[in-house]
């Protein structure tokens, strides 16, 4: 594996036949390969049947309690959690009891979501889910850092969070819009970029580690994170270790990288440790 860099995989959850002992086979060979985290796509009610473009049949955090039971030491986490379709209590309780399980390994990883029709099913403000994600975000950090109150303009509470997590749990906020930069730099711990290519990658980079040195979280560490396709293929191979140099060298700390649909899955995620190797 590149020593600056930390390769992620994004498990295949595109297919309502997978059988969940795939996903756990393939999240242990993932941890025995050597890669640092597995990622679950998230789609609530998607406009179209699942497949490749729409991830998520499994539920994430659901998922990610029942993979850690069966790893020890990689890294759990979204590509990316759409949070403004979810309570952000629960979903507090949710990562922070996956965080405790599972030995400290979870980054919650949340976006703001893309498809209309699924805010529209569930009677959520897709106009407005940029704020509800800034919103939700302050009451997690503060619920996962012990206080007993809080009131905001949308969310308060006075009582006691539990459980407590013990270690840090990083929130990493997903996208590449101007919005998506403020709000990472405000509130996250990590960014979580997507199709962009190096040149892309180290622009918006830039702009996001001007935001945080003037915003609240000025002096704080913010690791920065993307990902790419990789379904197979001698000369796509070759093109996406190049890519995951060449964004290394922009300034990327993680590369995620979906090996396409679950047939062949595990021998491609295989192939690509191997040309690190």
């Amino acid at each position: 594996m590149l020593p600056d860099t930390e390769l992620r995989v994004v498990l295949p959850n595109e297919s309502p036949a997978m059988e969940p002992s795939q996903l756990t086979e393939l999240a242990v060979r993932a941890e025995q390969l050597g890669y640092g985290a597995v990622l679950l796509p998230d789609h609530l009610l998607p406009p179209e049947p699942y497949g490749p473009a729409y991830g998520g049949v499994y539920e994430p955090l659901t998922t990610l309690a029942f993979l850690a039971a069966a790893t020890e030491r990689i890294g759990l986490g979204m590509s990316v959690l759409v949070l403004p379709l979810r309570e952000p209590f629960l979903v507090a309780k949710q990562a922070a009891t996956v965080h405790r399980l599972s030995g400290g390994r979870l980054t919650l990883a949340v976006g703001a979501g893309w498809v209309r029709s699924e805010f529209d099913a569930a009677r959520a403000d897709y106009a407005g889910r940029g704020r509800y994600v800034e919103d939700a975000l302050r009451l997690i950090r503060t619920l996962f850092s012990g206080a007993t109150s809080y009131d905001d303009e949308r969310f308060g509470y006075a009582g006691v969070f539990e459980p407590r997590p013990l270690t840090p749990l990083p929130i990493a906020v997903g996208g590449t819009t101007d919005a998506a930069l403020r709000r990472a730099a405000a509130l996250a711990d990590e960014w979580h970029a997507f199709a962009l290519d190096a040149d892309g990658f180290a622009s918006r980079l830039a702009v996001l580690r001007s935001l945080r040195e003037t915003g609240p979280l000025a002096g704080q560490p913010l690791r920065a994170g993307t990902r790419i396709e990789w379904a197979g293929g001698q000369d796509e191979l070759a093109a996406a270790v190049k890519s995951v140099h060449a964004l290394t060298a922009a300034g990327a700390d993680s590369v995620a990288i979906w090996f396409g649909d679950e047939d062949g899955f595990g021998e491609r995620m295989e192939e690509f440790a191997a040309a690190f190797a």
